[in-house]
C-alpha cells in the first residue's frame, strides 16, 4: 500500500482527489476536515464512488488516525486504482501539526 506523510501532502494538495471516508459526524467534528476533501463514507459509497472515476485518478484517502483510509486504499488497489494514497496519522496527526482544518462546516 502506498503512504504519504501529511507533511507531503500539505505540499502537493492540489495534485490530489481528497478523499475523506470517516462519518459526517467526524468531517465537521472536533478534528474538522481538510479543505476541499470530499467526504465518502467507508462502505457501499466509496465503492460507488470509486466506480465513476478514471482508475488513474491520484487519491489520498483520509480518516481519523489511518485505519479506514488505509482499508480504502487497499479497496482502490483492488480496484485497479494506480495512485491512490493512504495519509499516515490521518486528522489526528493533521491537526497535532496544526494545519489548518474546517470545522463544525455543515455538509
Amino acid at each position: 500500500m502506498r503512504e504519504i506523510t501529511c507533511e507531503e501532502l500539505r505540499k502537493s494538495l492540489s495534485q490530489y482527489e481528497l478523499v475523506d471516508v470517516r462519518t459526517p459526524e467526524e468531517y465537521v467534528g472536533e478534528l474538522g476536515h481538510i479543505e476541499k476533501a470530499r467526504l465518502v463514507t467507508l462502505g457501499p459509497d466509496l465503492v460507488d464512488y470509486l466506480k465513476n472515476i478514471p482508475k488513474d485518478t491520484r487519491i489520498a484517502f483520509i480518516c481519523r488516525s489511518g485505519a479506514r483510509s488505509g482499508q480504502s486504499t487497499l479497496l482502490s488497489e483492488e480496484m485497479g486504482f494506480t495512485e491512490s494514497f493512504n495519509l499516515v496519522g490521518g486528522m489526528i496527526r493533521w491537526n497535532e501539526l496544526q494545519y489548518e482544518v474546517q470545522r463544525g462546516v455543515s455538509l
